[in-house]
């Protein structure tokens, strides 16, 4: 089959691979019909994610139509058309039985490796490094699913890939981002970041009940798609985001701040995040928490700052001391997708939300490595592309 690979910074190829074939009898494989770059993918393709190998294959965001089935999967059968969540939950330990699926304590082979760095495993990750799994990711024509009883969620035909595929990520992780904001009625919700992920969160934190929100990002497509969606914008290059903050808030800072932008933050607009990026590019630092700060600074006394942007490691000059004396709440996680499946589906089918509006650039998987660079430098108004293989 074809499948785009790995091969080092920058370096996404088409290739040619071994199919996929049944390894467990909870197994399925599926005929790939829509998958998705997410930005989240970009930070393979810039190299900062560890443990990545020549050959792997990316991608998480991918549905399809199952055509192979493991003994002991009754839930799927041949021809079911279903949405893959990008995390891998066993549904019987500890953590998939209380809903939180990405922290499945059976899924990660590798656990013991990724223990001695974060103290304890999360659930493994479809197409995310060998930390995580080695699991074949869902850029390819075919993808194995483990635990194929507990994840995928079968789509009806009423709906289009379009509408159905951004369930395997970025609307459920918008949709969490809102939800851990706990918005109440009047409340003034800041987002930095209008990415994908962003631009979910921008609805559903409207959705959820927000007064106002306000879109923190300066690529002009974004921003635009944003007051689309009724946000107020601010172009960080061009304005002081804390500042414009307490203007727009009166003095008091955002009810809530959302952090959908995570590790690779763009340095252009302090010191610090100068800083951050000298310390990475010398080896003596591993993330950008840029964003986090400003998040910080700009949420009001006693508000929650949550955290959907994807962090690698360790994070230097947090200001913990602003967060404890003014009361923060933190709430992070990568996306229990599980759990959000059957209520989110059910908004798209009656429709309240359809996550298709972020697409804007579609190709094949020889389009690929093409449309990866192109989504990672912002060009042709790039916001989100599918991939049809």
């Amino acid at each position: 089959m074809k499948a785009l690979t790995w091969h080092g910074k920058s370096d996404i190829r088409c290739e040619s691979v071994e199919d996929p074939r049944i390894e467990d009898g909870r197994d399925a494989i599926i005929k790939v019909t829509a998958c998705a770059i997410c930005g989240s993918d970009l930070h393979i393709f810039d190299g900062v994610i560890p443990s990545m190998q020549h050959g792997d294959i990316v991608g998480h965001e991918a549905m399809g139509e199952v055509v192979e089935v493991g003994g002991d999967n009754s839930k799927l059968k041949v021809g079911d058309r279903v949405v893959v969540p990008f995390s891998i939950g066993c549904g019987e330990c500890f953590f998939c039985k209380r809903g939180f699926y990405s922290g499945c304590e059976r899924s990660n082979p590798n656990k013991d490796i990724v223990s001695k760095v974060w103290g304890n495993s999360p659930a493994g990750l479809h197409g995310y490094s060998h930390l995580l799994g080695g699991y074949a990711g869902g850029q390819a024509e075919y993808l194995r699913v483990p635990y194929a009883d507990v994840g995928p969620i079968k789509v009806p035909n009423t709906l289009t890939d379009d509408q159905a595929l951004f369930l395997s990520d970025i609307f459920p992780t918008g949709y969490m981002a809102a939800e851990f904001c706990d918005i109440q009625q009047g409340d003034t919700i800041a987002i930095w970041g209008c990415g994908p992920v962003g631009q979910m969160a921008i609805r559903s934190a409207f959705l959820l009940g927000a007064e106002r929100v306000i879109a923190i990002d300066t690529v002009p497509e974004r921003l635009e798609l944003a007051r689309k969606a009724g946000a107020e914008t601010l172009d960080f290059r061009h304005e002081d985001i804390y500042d414009r903050i307490m203007e727009l808030t009166r003095g008091r800072g955002a009810d809530a701040c959302i952090d959908a932008v995570g590790t690779e933050a763009d340095t252009f607009s302090s010191v610090y995040a100068t800083w951050d990026r000298i310390k990475v590019a010398t080896f003596m630092g591993t993330d950008r928490p840029h964003v986090l700060r400003q998040a910080i600074h700009c949420c009001r006394n006693f508000g929650t700052v949550s955290i959907v942007g994807v962090y690698g490691g360790f994070l230097d000059k947090i200001p913990m001391g602003s967060a404890i004396n003014r009361g923060l709440t933190f709430r992070m996680a990568q996306t229990p997708v599980q759990r959000y499946l059957p209520k989110l589906l059910g908004l798209i089918e009656e429709g309240k939300f359809d996550p298709s509006f972020v697409i804007t650039h579609r190709g094949s998987l020889e389009d690929g490595p093409e449309l990866y660079k192109k989504f990672r430098d912002k060009k042709d108004g790039c916001i989100k592309v599918v991939l049809q293989p």
